[in-house]
């Protein structure tokens, strides 16, 4: 029971992302870094080798893949950025363990 803000990007990814709020999200566990999300829908995508994730970053994976990551590290993956959570102190904390539901709104 933990609220965050997140800060939408400025792009058409985040645009049709704000249109399917307020949704609940049941993610899973990946690497024990990030949780994410098939999305019901695609979203419009422009990928970009991102080489570097930061905690609380919020991106798009393929067109409907949401992933929310709670540790920061490289990668050599490309991802649509939507937006990251203002304050990500404690994000690591709160999802690092298990499936966790996440409710955007």
């Amino acid at each position: 029971n933990h609220s965050f803000s997140v800060l939408l990007e400025n792009n058409k990814t985040a645009e049709a992302f704000r249109k399917l709020l307020p949704f609940e999200a049941s993610m899973s566990d990946l690497n024990h870094n990030e949780k994410y999300y098939y999305l019901p829908q695609d979203l419009p995508v422009n990928p970009r080798q991102v080489s570097q994730i930061h905690a609380g970053d919020i991106m798009l994976f393929g067109n409907n893949c949401l992933v929310l990551f709670y540790k920061s590290f490289s990668t050599p993956y490309a991802y649509t950025p939507i937006g990251r959570v203002e304050n990500p102190a404690d994000l690591a904390k709160l999802l690092g363990k298990g499936n966790v539901t996440v409710i955007f709104k």
